[in-house]
């Protein structure tokens, strides 16, 4: 049988071991055990008589908790009561004694008593024999004793065990970022991510195309530009910079833009970066006015960014970059800002992501990873 929520596989034998420890008391099919245990989600889930472990996916991640009816949180909150009960029973028995066995659960002797007290009315038999010095298991108590004894053992290392994967994350993640800054600032950075982690396998994706992240299974996306997708969540990683900058033989030839107007006339050539679809294309520049777009044309363009710095370098046009993209260059004369009156818009560097991936370590460590080292090498760059 299988949870209604998504893929999971059964543990051999704890399935017998609820059914027979817990013949009275039914959970809620698909109830996650999810505040149980508070150092690690999600946890086991039980369906009617069997416990299920969350199955990792082929990504590594681990299922996540589906919202619970009313119905489902009261019969959850009774399974975690219930556990309680059983913890406290349990210590009572191979201590002897109530108030030792609520010390030990930080409970005290009145709360551990009612816990006892709700056990018995629960199974309908007397758990103990009750002397003024100590308290000895019944018949039933020690049949019920071996049975939640095995319980809390499975569900202990059933936490231990999702508890080690968060602690050492496995499996893959799958990353995407634009040719260009992708190959400078995340390509580079993958063997030195796999060195502290290797048990994570990085796929990523170099293009200057659009990524559809959902229906591409995409965890983690790498770029400059704003979130357009509300169903994504964005961490900001720094603003870039950015410069319209030509070659100083196209200049020679063209002459020097001193205004954004000037980039409309057919005398100048901008080079665009552009992809199927793509209907429109503008700059977006700082003036004395604001921000204003400018509709540019050109005579070439290409969907690959690197093709157009490439084509700058040649004299072939001008181009919009991040400075970081381009700043050796200018460095060394090959390129010459132009229109530093009017800059462009800074850009963002981002990490995008869907909704629920944050919970998965593999992609906080991947971020977190991304962000210091883009940060540092951006810095070093325009240095």
């Amino acid at each position: 049988m299988q949870p209604a929520h998504g893929k999971a596989q059964p543990v051999p034998g704890y399935g017998e071991i609820i059914h027979q420890a817990l013949p009275l008391f039914v959970v809620t099919s698909g109830c996650y055990l999810y505040c149980a245990f508070p150092s690690v989600k999600p946890v086991p889930t039980f369906t009617g008589n069997a416990l299920y472990v969350p199955k990792l996916c082929a990504s590594g991640n681990v299922t996540t908790r589906p919202s619970l009816s009313k119905k489902s949180r009261q019969s959850w909150g009774r399974w975690v009561s219930y556990l309680d009960n059983l913890r406290v029973f349990v210590r009572v028995v191979e201590l002897g004694n109530l108030s030792a066995a609520g010390r030990d659960q930080r409970a005290s002797p009145a709360v551990a008593s009612n816990r006892i007290k709700e056990l018995e009315k629960h199974l309908g038999v007397r758990l103990f024999n009750r002397t003024t010095r100590k308290l000895t298991p019944t018949e039933h108590g020690r049949v019920f004793y071996d049975g939640a004894l095995k319980i809390l053992e499975a569900v202990d290392e059933a936490e231990a065990a999702v508890a080690e994967l968060a602690k050492n994350p496995k499996g893959s993640i799958r990353i995407t970022a634009p040719l260009g800054f992708g190959r400078r600032l995340i390509a580079s950075g993958i063997p030195e991510f796999h060195d502290r982690y290797p048990d994570i396998e990085v796929r990523l994706r170099l293009s200057d195309h659009e990524v559809d992240i959902m229906s591409e299974g995409v965890d983690v996306a790498f770029k400059l530009g704003v979130l357009e997708n509300s169903n994504l969540r964005m961490r900001g990683i720094m603003n870039c910079e950015r410069v319209v900058c030509a070659a100083p033989q196209y200049l020679e030839r063209h002459g020097t833009p001193q205004s954004p107007e000037a980039l409309l006339s057919d005398r100048h050539h901008c080079l665009l970066l552009r992809f199927p679809g793509s209907k429109e294309y503008y700059w977006l520049l700082q003036t004395p006015e604001g921000l204003r777009k400018f509709e540019i044309t050109g005579p070439y363009d290409s969907d690959d960014g690197d093709v157009l710095t490439q084509w700058a370098l040649g004299g072939r046009g001008i181009i919009n970059k991040p400075l970081f993209e381009v700043k050796e260059y200018i460095r060394d004369g090959r390129l010459t800002p132009i229109l530093q009156h009017t800059p462009p818009a800074p850009i963002q560097l981002a990490a995008i992501y869907p909704h629920k991936r944050l919970q998965d370590p593999k992609v906080r460590l991947i971020i977190d990873f991304m962000t210091e080292r883009c940060q540092q090498l951006i810095r070093e760059a325009l240095a």
